[in-house]
Protein backbone atom coordinates (compact mmCIF):
# COMPACT_ATOMS: atom_id res chain seq x y z
CA UNK A 1 0.00 0.00 0.00
CA UNK A 2 2.86 2.24 -0.03
CA UNK A 3 2.06 3.15 -3.55
CA UNK A 4 -1.70 3.88 -2.87
CA UNK A 5 -0.76 8.10 -1.70
CA UNK A 6 1.59 9.15 -4.63
CA UNK A 7 -0.98 7.17 -7.21
CA UNK A 8 -4.05 9.13 -5.00
CA UNK A 9 -2.09 12.38 -5.25
CA UNK A 10 -0.97 12.25 -9.23
CA UNK A 11 -4.80 10.73 -10.11
CA UNK A 12 -6.42 13.63 -7.39
CA UNK A 13 -4.31 16.71 -9.21
CA UNK A 14 -5.03 15.11 -13.08
CA UNK A 15 -8.57 15.25 -12.11
CA UNK A 16 -8.34 18.98 -10.21
CA UNK A 17 -6.55 20.34 -13.58
CA UNK A 18 -8.83 18.65 -16.09
CA UNK A 19 -11.80 20.26 -13.89
CA UNK A 20 -10.12 24.02 -14.07
CA UNK A 21 -9.62 23.34 -17.27
CA UNK A 22 -13.36 22.97 -18.18
CA UNK A 23 -14.33 25.79 -15.82
CA UNK A 24 -11.91 27.63 -17.62
CA UNK A 25 -13.54 27.14 -20.86
CA UNK A 26 -17.35 27.97 -19.56
CA UNK A 27 -16.23 30.86 -17.42
CA UNK A 28 -12.70 32.20 -18.63
CA UNK A 29 -9.95 33.45 -16.69
CA UNK A 30 -9.76 32.54 -13.09
CA UNK A 31 -11.89 36.23 -11.76
CA UNK A 32 -13.71 36.77 -8.53
CA UNK A 33 -16.68 37.91 -9.72
CA UNK A 34 -16.97 35.29 -12.92
CA UNK A 35 -15.64 31.75 -9.90
CA UNK A 36 -17.43 33.35 -7.56
CA UNK A 37 -20.02 30.19 -7.58
CA UNK A 38 -17.46 27.94 -6.52
CA UNK A 39 -17.52 29.51 -3.16
CA UNK A 40 -21.32 31.69 -2.95
CA UNK A 41 -22.77 28.47 -3.90
CA UNK A 42 -23.29 26.19 -1.05
CA UNK A 43 -24.96 22.41 -0.53
CA UNK A 44 -25.49 21.49 2.74
CA UNK A 45 -23.64 24.46 4.53
CA UNK A 46 -20.72 23.61 2.69
CA UNK A 47 -19.34 25.58 -0.82
CA UNK A 48 -19.44 24.19 -4.31
CA UNK A 49 -15.77 24.05 -4.78
CA UNK A 50 -14.94 22.11 -1.08
CA UNK A 51 -18.05 19.28 -2.50
CA UNK A 52 -16.18 19.16 -5.98
CA UNK A 53 -12.93 19.08 -4.11
CA UNK A 54 -14.74 15.96 -1.67
CA UNK A 55 -15.81 13.72 -4.38
CA UNK A 56 -12.68 14.49 -6.83
CA UNK A 57 -10.55 12.98 -3.69
CA UNK A 58 -13.49 10.01 -3.54
CA UNK A 59 -12.87 9.41 -7.16
CA UNK A 60 -9.34 9.80 -6.91
CA UNK A 61 -8.75 7.15 -4.01
CA UNK A 62 -11.24 4.86 -5.87
CA UNK A 63 -9.57 4.52 -9.05
CA UNK A 64 -6.17 4.58 -7.16
CA UNK A 65 -6.98 1.38 -5.08
CA UNK A 66 -8.67 -0.40 -8.11
CA UNK A 67 -5.54 0.30 -10.12
CA UNK A 68 -3.62 -1.03 -7.20
CA UNK A 69 -5.40 -4.73 -6.73
CA UNK A 70 -5.46 -4.75 -10.71
CA UNK A 71 -1.91 -4.61 -10.64
CA UNK A 72 -1.84 -6.87 -8.04
CA UNK A 73 -3.76 -9.45 -9.59
CA UNK A 74 -1.74 -9.16 -12.64
CA UNK A 75 1.31 -9.35 -10.62
CA UNK A 76 -0.32 -12.64 -8.98
CA UNK A 77 -1.52 -14.54 -12.06
CA UNK A 78 2.06 -13.55 -14.06
CA UNK A 79 3.74 -15.28 -10.98
CA UNK A 80 1.85 -18.21 -10.82
CA UNK A 81 2.32 -18.48 -15.12
CA UNK A 82 6.25 -18.55 -14.37
CA UNK A 83 5.45 -20.98 -11.45
CA UNK A 84 3.92 -23.02 -13.52
CA UNK A 85 6.72 -22.97 -16.77
CA UNK A 86 9.34 -24.05 -13.51
CA UNK A 87 7.57 -26.98 -13.17
CA UNK A 88 7.85 -29.90 -14.97
CA UNK A 89 4.11 -31.25 -14.57
CA UNK A 90 1.09 -29.19 -15.05
CA UNK A 91 -2.03 -30.93 -13.52
CA UNK A 92 -4.17 -27.93 -13.31
CA UNK A 93 -4.63 -24.71 -16.27
CA UNK A 94 -3.26 -21.79 -15.22
CA UNK A 95 -5.68 -18.88 -15.38
CA UNK A 96 -4.83 -15.79 -18.01
CA UNK A 97 -7.44 -13.51 -17.87
CA UNK A 98 -6.05 -10.69 -16.74
CA UNK A 99 -2.86 -10.82 -18.78
CA UNK A 100 -2.80 -9.42 -21.98
CA UNK A 101 -2.47 -11.13 -25.82
CA UNK A 102 1.16 -9.90 -26.37
CA UNK A 103 2.16 -10.64 -22.89
CA UNK A 104 0.35 -14.42 -23.94
CA UNK A 105 2.25 -14.81 -26.67
CA UNK A 106 5.29 -13.92 -24.94
CA UNK A 107 4.60 -16.38 -21.84
CA UNK A 108 4.04 -18.97 -24.91
CA UNK A 109 7.16 -18.50 -26.95
CA UNK A 110 8.85 -18.65 -22.95
CA UNK A 111 7.30 -22.10 -22.34
CA UNK A 112 8.44 -23.46 -25.51
CA UNK A 113 11.65 -22.32 -25.30
CA UNK A 114 12.36 -24.10 -21.78
CA UNK A 115 10.10 -27.43 -23.19
CA UNK A 116 13.04 -27.13 -25.49
CA UNK A 117 15.68 -26.82 -23.51
CA UNK A 118 14.53 -29.27 -21.23
CA UNK A 119 14.73 -31.70 -24.16
CA UNK A 120 17.87 -30.90 -25.02
CA UNK A 121 19.28 -30.99 -21.36
CA UNK A 122 17.82 -34.68 -20.70
CA UNK A 123 19.02 -35.42 -24.34
CA UNK A 124 22.73 -34.59 -23.41
CA UNK A 125 21.79 -35.81 -20.04
CA UNK A 126 21.42 -39.36 -21.57
CA UNK A 127 24.00 -39.58 -24.16
CA UNK A 128 26.57 -38.65 -21.48
CA UNK A 129 25.41 -41.12 -19.39
CA UNK A 130 25.65 -43.78 -22.40
CA UNK A 131 29.09 -42.58 -22.79
CA UNK A 132 29.97 -43.33 -19.07
CA UNK A 133 28.97 -46.52 -19.24
CA UNK A 134 30.32 -47.27 -22.46
CA UNK A 135 33.57 -46.04 -21.23
CA UNK A 136 33.27 -48.13 -17.86
CA UNK A 137 32.30 -51.16 -20.25
CA UNK A 138 35.18 -50.94 -21.82
CA UNK A 139 37.80 -50.87 -18.47
CA UNK A 140 35.76 -53.50 -17.59
CA UNK A 141 36.84 -55.59 -20.59
CA UNK A 142 40.55 -54.20 -20.63
CA UNK A 143 40.58 -55.45 -17.06
CA UNK A 144 38.97 -59.17 -17.56
CA UNK A 145 41.65 -59.37 -20.22
CA UNK A 146 44.57 -57.70 -17.69
CA UNK A 147 43.01 -60.54 -15.60
CA UNK A 148 42.89 -63.20 -17.93
CA UNK A 149 46.54 -63.05 -18.98
CA UNK A 150 48.19 -63.00 -15.61
CA UNK A 151 46.33 -65.80 -14.82
CA UNK A 152 46.89 -67.51 -17.76
CA UNK A 153 50.61 -66.60 -17.59
CA UNK A 154 51.15 -67.42 -13.85
CA UNK A 155 48.64 -69.60 -11.82
CA UNK A 156 47.33 -71.84 -15.30
CA UNK A 157 51.01 -72.71 -15.91
CA UNK A 158 51.74 -73.50 -12.55
CA UNK A 159 48.84 -75.47 -12.17
CA UNK A 160 49.80 -77.91 -15.39
CA UNK A 161 53.31 -78.23 -14.30
CA UNK A 162 52.31 -79.47 -11.08
CA UNK A 163 49.81 -81.64 -12.68
CA UNK A 164 52.11 -82.80 -15.34
CA UNK A 165 54.58 -83.12 -12.22
CA UNK A 166 52.25 -85.15 -10.18
CA UNK A 167 51.37 -87.89 -13.42
CA UNK A 168 55.06 -88.16 -13.81
CA UNK A 169 55.82 -88.98 -10.19
CA UNK A 170 52.17 -91.27 -9.88
CA UNK A 171 53.41 -93.73 -13.43
CA UNK A 172 56.94 -94.12 -12.26
CA UNK A 173 56.32 -94.87 -8.53
CA UNK A 174 57.08 -98.57 -7.74
CA UNK A 175 54.49 -100.89 -8.20
CA UNK A 176 54.95 -102.30 -4.14
CA UNK A 177 54.64 -98.79 -2.98
CA UNK A 178 52.25 -98.67 0.08
CA UNK A 179 48.31 -97.86 -0.69
CA UNK A 180 48.79 -94.71 1.78
CA UNK A 181 51.78 -93.30 -0.11
CA UNK A 182 50.43 -93.79 -3.88
CA UNK A 183 46.44 -92.56 -3.03
CA UNK A 184 47.30 -89.36 -1.74
CA UNK A 185 48.98 -88.89 -5.01
CA UNK A 186 46.43 -90.03 -6.65
CA UNK A 187 44.22 -88.04 -5.33
CA UNK A 188 46.06 -84.82 -5.00
CA UNK A 189 46.62 -85.19 -9.07
CA UNK A 190 42.79 -85.61 -9.57
CA UNK A 191 42.74 -81.76 -7.40
CA UNK A 192 45.12 -80.44 -9.62
CA UNK A 193 43.47 -81.17 -12.74
CA UNK A 194 40.30 -80.20 -11.20
CA UNK A 195 42.00 -77.03 -10.60
CA UNK A 196 43.05 -76.81 -14.07
CA UNK A 197 39.54 -77.04 -15.18
CA UNK A 198 38.36 -74.33 -13.57
CA UNK A 199 40.79 -72.24 -14.15
CA UNK A 200 39.89 -72.62 -17.60
CA UNK A 201 36.48 -72.00 -17.05
CA UNK A 202 37.46 -69.15 -15.32
CA UNK A 203 39.88 -67.79 -17.99
CA UNK A 204 36.64 -68.40 -20.79
CA UNK A 205 34.51 -66.97 -18.74
CA UNK A 206 36.83 -63.75 -18.42
CA UNK A 207 37.07 -63.60 -22.04
CA UNK A 208 35.29 -60.16 -23.51
CA UNK A 209 32.09 -60.97 -25.59
CA UNK A 210 32.48 -58.89 -28.21
CA UNK A 211 33.04 -60.91 -31.70
CA UNK A 212 35.45 -58.02 -33.31
CA UNK A 213 34.29 -57.81 -36.40
CA UNK A 214 33.67 -62.20 -36.75
CA UNK A 215 30.71 -63.41 -37.42
CA UNK A 216 29.16 -65.74 -34.60
CA UNK A 217 30.06 -68.95 -36.53
CA UNK A 218 33.60 -67.49 -36.84
CA UNK A 219 34.20 -66.34 -32.90
CA UNK A 220 32.47 -69.83 -31.73
CA UNK A 221 35.28 -71.63 -34.02
CA UNK A 222 38.15 -69.72 -32.30
CA UNK A 223 36.67 -70.29 -28.86
CA UNK A 224 36.11 -73.94 -29.31
CA UNK A 225 39.54 -73.84 -30.90
CA UNK A 226 41.72 -72.20 -28.12
CA UNK A 227 39.76 -74.63 -26.18
CA UNK A 228 40.31 -77.89 -27.91
CA UNK A 229 44.00 -77.71 -26.74
CA UNK A 230 43.42 -77.24 -22.90
CA UNK A 231 40.70 -79.84 -21.94
CA UNK A 232 40.98 -83.61 -21.37
CA UNK A 233 37.39 -84.23 -23.33
CA UNK A 234 36.34 -84.69 -27.27
CA UNK A 235 34.95 -81.18 -28.75
CA UNK A 236 32.55 -82.10 -31.82
CA UNK A 237 30.89 -79.08 -33.17
CA UNK A 238 28.78 -78.19 -36.01
CA UNK A 239 28.73 -74.24 -36.64
CA UNK A 240 26.86 -72.55 -39.43
CA UNK A 241 26.39 -69.23 -40.54
CA UNK A 242 23.20 -67.54 -38.67
CA UNK A 243 21.93 -63.91 -39.60
CA UNK A 244 21.47 -62.45 -36.40
CA UNK A 245 21.39 -58.56 -35.19
CA UNK A 246 24.92 -57.89 -33.35
CA UNK A 247 23.29 -57.44 -30.24
CA UNK A 248 21.72 -60.98 -30.00
CA UNK A 249 25.15 -62.41 -31.77
CA UNK A 250 26.90 -60.99 -28.39
CA UNK A 251 24.47 -62.35 -26.25
CA UNK A 252 24.54 -65.81 -28.25
CA UNK A 253 28.25 -65.81 -27.71
CA UNK A 254 28.55 -64.99 -24.37
CA UNK A 255 25.66 -68.01 -23.31
CA UNK A 256 28.30 -70.59 -25.43
CA UNK A 257 30.85 -68.62 -23.20
CA UNK A 258 28.86 -69.82 -20.05
CA UNK A 259 27.15 -72.65 -21.06
CA UNK A 260 31.00 -74.40 -21.38
CA UNK A 261 32.13 -72.86 -18.31
CA UNK A 262 29.81 -74.48 -16.90
CA UNK A 263 30.70 -78.07 -18.72
CA UNK A 264 34.11 -77.22 -18.01
CA UNK A 265 33.64 -76.87 -14.32
CA UNK A 266 30.65 -79.23 -13.24
CA UNK A 267 29.95 -82.19 -16.00
CA UNK A 268 33.06 -84.23 -15.73
CA UNK A 269 32.42 -85.05 -19.59
CA UNK A 270 34.65 -86.94 -21.65
CA UNK A 271 32.15 -85.70 -24.73
CA UNK A 272 30.59 -82.57 -25.84
CA UNK A 273 28.60 -81.86 -29.12
CA UNK A 274 28.11 -78.16 -29.99
CA UNK A 275 25.63 -77.13 -32.66
CA UNK A 276 24.78 -74.03 -34.01
CA UNK A 277 22.14 -73.73 -37.08
CA UNK A 278 19.29 -71.46 -38.33
CA UNK A 279 15.47 -73.97 -38.68
CA UNK A 280 12.25 -71.94 -39.76
CA UNK A 281 13.53 -68.03 -38.83
CA UNK A 282 14.93 -69.85 -35.34
CA UNK A 283 18.84 -69.28 -34.51
CA UNK A 284 19.40 -72.28 -32.50
CA UNK A 285 22.27 -73.00 -30.37
CA UNK A 286 22.79 -76.49 -28.49
CA UNK A 287 25.51 -78.12 -26.49
CA UNK A 288 24.83 -81.82 -24.96
CA UNK A 289 27.24 -83.71 -22.79
CA UNK A 290 27.73 -86.88 -21.31
CA UNK A 291 28.74 -85.62 -18.15
CA UNK A 292 27.64 -86.21 -14.38
CA UNK A 293 24.00 -84.62 -15.02
CA UNK A 294 22.17 -83.28 -12.45
CA UNK A 295 18.53 -83.32 -10.87
CA UNK A 296 16.08 -80.27 -11.44
CA UNK A 297 15.71 -79.66 -7.83
CA UNK A 298 19.43 -80.01 -7.53
CA UNK A 299 20.87 -76.66 -5.66
CA UNK A 300 24.68 -77.16 -5.95
CA UNK A 301 27.00 -75.25 -7.62
CA UNK A 302 26.24 -74.01 -11.16
CA UNK A 303 22.56 -72.91 -11.44
CA UNK A 304 23.77 -69.71 -10.87
CA UNK A 305 25.24 -70.06 -13.91
CA UNK A 306 22.33 -71.93 -15.65
CA UNK A 307 19.78 -69.08 -14.48
CA UNK A 308 22.13 -66.21 -16.05
CA UNK A 309 22.11 -68.08 -19.50
CA UNK A 310 17.86 -68.17 -19.22
CA UNK A 311 18.28 -64.56 -18.47
CA UNK A 312 20.64 -63.84 -21.39
CA UNK A 313 17.86 -65.80 -23.75
CA UNK A 314 15.15 -64.17 -22.39
CA UNK A 315 16.63 -60.31 -22.67
CA UNK A 316 17.07 -61.17 -26.55
CA UNK A 317 13.61 -62.37 -26.82
CA UNK A 318 14.43 -66.60 -27.42
CA UNK A 319 13.89 -69.21 -25.20
CA UNK A 320 15.68 -71.48 -23.12
CA UNK A 321 15.41 -75.23 -22.40
CA UNK A 322 17.71 -77.49 -20.04
CA UNK A 323 17.34 -81.14 -19.49
CA UNK A 324 19.84 -83.47 -16.96
CA UNK A 325 19.59 -86.59 -16.51
CA UNK A 326 21.88 -87.52 -13.45
CA UNK A 327 24.98 -89.87 -15.23
CA UNK A 328 23.93 -89.11 -18.62
CA UNK A 329 24.64 -85.80 -18.98
CA UNK A 330 22.98 -82.50 -20.11
CA UNK A 331 21.26 -80.67 -22.65
CA UNK A 332 21.44 -76.73 -23.13
CA UNK A 333 18.96 -75.57 -25.82
CA UNK A 334 18.73 -72.03 -27.12
CA UNK A 335 16.49 -70.63 -29.57
CA UNK A 336 16.35 -67.28 -31.11
CA UNK A 337 13.78 -65.80 -33.38
CA UNK A 338 16.15 -64.70 -36.33
CA UNK A 339 14.25 -61.39 -37.75
CA UNK A 340 13.77 -61.25 -41.66
CA UNK A 341 14.07 -58.09 -43.76
CA UNK A 342 10.80 -58.27 -46.21
CA UNK A 343 12.06 -58.06 -49.72
CA UNK A 344 10.14 -56.02 -52.52
CA UNK A 345 8.61 -58.91 -54.58
CA UNK A 346 9.20 -58.47 -58.11
CA UNK A 347 7.14 -61.00 -59.99
CA UNK A 348 4.24 -58.74 -60.11
CA UNK A 349 6.73 -56.13 -61.90
CA UNK A 350 8.05 -59.38 -64.20
CA UNK A 351 4.73 -60.26 -65.36
CA UNK A 352 3.44 -56.98 -65.77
Amino acid sequence: MKSLIPRFLSIFLIEIAIVVFVFFILWGLPELDTWSPLWKLYYLELPLGLWIATLLAIFSISIAIWSISLTQSKEKELANVLQSLIQTDKNSPVSTKYLSKNVRKSIESVEDLIITQRKSLQRITNERAEAEDKIIQERIIQERQRLARELHDSVSQQLFAASMLLSTVNETAPENLPLHFTKPLKQTETIVQQAQLEMRALLLHLRPAALHNKSLAQGLEDLLFELKQKVFFNIHHRLEEVSLQKGAEDHLFRIAQETLSNTLRHAKATEVDILLVERDNLAIFRVQDNGVGFQEYDEKAGSYGLKNIEERAIEIGGTCKIVSVPNQGTVIEVKIPIEKEHEPDDSNIISG
